[in-house]
């Protein structure tokens, strides 16, 4: 990998781990709604008319019914209910629970007919889902069960929204995409917000948050992120998939005092080894066609790390 892909790739990863800590200072003043609302539109007035003047929006506008269920798969439903289950769990905790995406998407790819198991995918998928048991059993309890529970739901979003993009959308400019579900998200979001605006005056560290989430977690991560697909290919980009969580983690537990228990440490090592034997392409098998062209809604989908995540 060149010297430039080496920088974006750390950055992206750096980039993508953050979410998590900013979630949780958000969520102490604002509703998961209105959270959502800042997120996607302040990212849409950023990304939309970049998007527009590469031509990227019109193609996109054209499948809207896709583009629908894409966003609500991929951003409305799993960002509401991610938003909420940091109400009650740790930022580090939210982070790695939500690095077994991977797992859930190796299954629908099986489910679906798009990919199939070998006996070290099996294993992975195994580890992975004993790292999720031991996260959940050793390191929650009462009200935050439920919320690690909840992310479950998270999960199969996150895993669904890429299917669609790859089987419905992958012919699409990737920025037009990402864009347009933002647009649509804000005006789904919009008229549920205006009911649960903050009371009082925000502190700083919640203004500061909101605004990286939105900036920096969301509209310049994307662009790093099709930036990297064009440097090194929509395959190696996942790998970015094994950072994120350890980032989130050093951050919940160095920023935000967060407890690094057993379960934490067991459910590390489980998850991040399931998700690489359980999501490492087939032996002898052939690298998807037109890895190395423009980035297009099918790369996305290859390489995607949700970027809430």
């Amino acid at each position: 990998m060149t010297r430039r892909g080496w920088l974006l790739f750390a950055v992206l990863g750096v980039i993508w781990g953050l979410p998590y800590l900013f979630i949780k200072i958000s969520v102490r003043e604002v509703s998961p709604a209105f959270l959502v609302l800042v997120r996607t539109g302040g990212a849409a007035i950023l990304l939309v008319p970049l998007a527009a003047a590469r031509g990227a929006l019109l193609p996109v506008l054209r499948r809207w019914r896709w583009l629908l269920g894409y966003t609500v798969a991929e951003i409305a439903v799993p960002w509401f209910i991610l938003f909420n289950a940091e109400r009650h769990l740790s930022s580090s905790l939210t982070g790695l629970l939500i690095a077994a995406v991977p797992l859930v998407g190796a299954v629908l790819a099986v489910m679906t007919g798009t990919d199939r198991l070998d006996a070290r995918r099996v294993a992975g998928l195994a580890l992975g889902m004993a790292g999720v048991v031991a996260l959940v059993g050793l390191d929650t309890a009462g009200s935050s069960l439920l919320a690690a529970v909840s992310l479950g739901v998270v999960a199969v979003g996150y895993a669904g929204g890429p299917w669609i993009l790859a089987q419905r959308l992958s012919d699409l400019p990737g920025l037009g995409v990402v864009a347009s579900s933002l647009v649509l998200c804000t005006v789904i979001y919009a008229p549920v917000a205006a009911f649960q605006l903050p009371h009082g005056a925000l502190s700083g560290s919640v203004i500061g948050s909101m605004a990286a989430l939105s900036v920096v977690c969301t509209a310049a991560a994307f662009l790093v992120f099709f930036a990297l697909v064009g440097e090194v290919g929509a395959m190696r980009t996942t790998v970015i998939t094994y950072v994120n969580p350890a980032v989130a983690v050093v951050l919940g537990v160095v920023v935000l005092g967060e407890k690094f228990g057993l379960g934490t440490g067991v459910g590390f090592v489980l998850i991040l080894g399931g998700s690489f034997l359980g999501t490492k392409p087939l032996r002898g098998r052939a690298r998807p066609a037109g890895e190395d062209q423009p980035v297009r809604a099918g790369a996305v989908a290859a390489g995607e790390v949700n970027a809430a995540g």
